[in-house]
């Protein structure tokens, strides 16, 4: 208990609750608990929110996926995180991103009747909650207003972050060349060109079908 105690303390949605509510919230609440190895699957893309993970320990691989299935971003979300909280509630209560384990994992779960109880019960967990879903709105409300760029480097960099779960480190981007000119509206040599120039400044690393950005934070134009 006293684990799942400093746990919650570092997690956002427990942020700013009092030592006397969050002892409550640890002796009366049921928790799920679970153990993954490495590469086993948590959730998939599409499958049902039944339940909100917390990840207390390890580092969870997350793949997003085009939804012409022509290419997918791979990124890591390291401990203390919430799985897609904004997914719990609302029209589309799916997933839309696989989470693997990318090492061993410990994860706290709870279904929607905690959810909806501790909603009830605790008002900063309310607030939290709704903090969270209304920052991610707001951000994506955002992104049309936006000045477009016109730097095909610029158009990566974007095209990129805005399919990002988080905005630093390891990230790893599988599309063929082709598609990835179409997705930039630029000429395949045109893309070639950009991606071999951030190769020769130690920016990224590309394969066949695959660039890898060992830390997006240094990712600029």
């Amino acid at each position: 208990m006293l684990q799942i105690y400093d746990k919650l303390l570092e997690l956002p949605l427990f942020i700013g609750i009092s030592t006397d509510e969050l002892s409550d919230i640890v002796e009366q609440t049921k928790f799920g608990f679970h153990k993954l190895v490495s590469d086993k699957t948590l959730v998939g893309n599409d499958d049902k929110c039944r339940e909100l993970f917390f990840l207390m320990s390890g580092t969870l691989r997350v793949i997003s996926h085009a939804d012409n299935h022509r290419y997918r971003i791979e990124e890591e979300l390291s401990a203390p995180a919430v799985i897609q909280p904004e997914h719990f509630f609302g029209l589309m209560q799916r997933y839309t991103k696989d989470f693997i384990a990318q090492t061993h994992c410990s994860l706290l779960s709870l279904d929607k009747a905690e959810v909806l109880r501790l909603l009830d019960n605790y008002l900063i967990f309310r607030l939290n909650l709704l903090n969270s879903i209304s920052m991610q709105a707001q951000r994506m409300s955002r992104i049309p207003w936006k000045q477009q760029p016109n730097d095909i480097r610029q158009q990566f960099i974007s095209f990129l972050r805005l399919r990002c779960l988080t905005q630093a480190g390891r990230k790893v981007l599988r599309i063929r060349m082709e598609d990835l000119a179409q997705e930039l509206h630029q000429s395949r040599l045109n893309v070639s060109r950009m991606l071999n120039d951030l190769q020769r400044e130690g920016i990224v690393s590309i394969g066949r079908g695959i660039v890898i950005v060992p830390h997006l934070e240094n990712l600029r134009g």
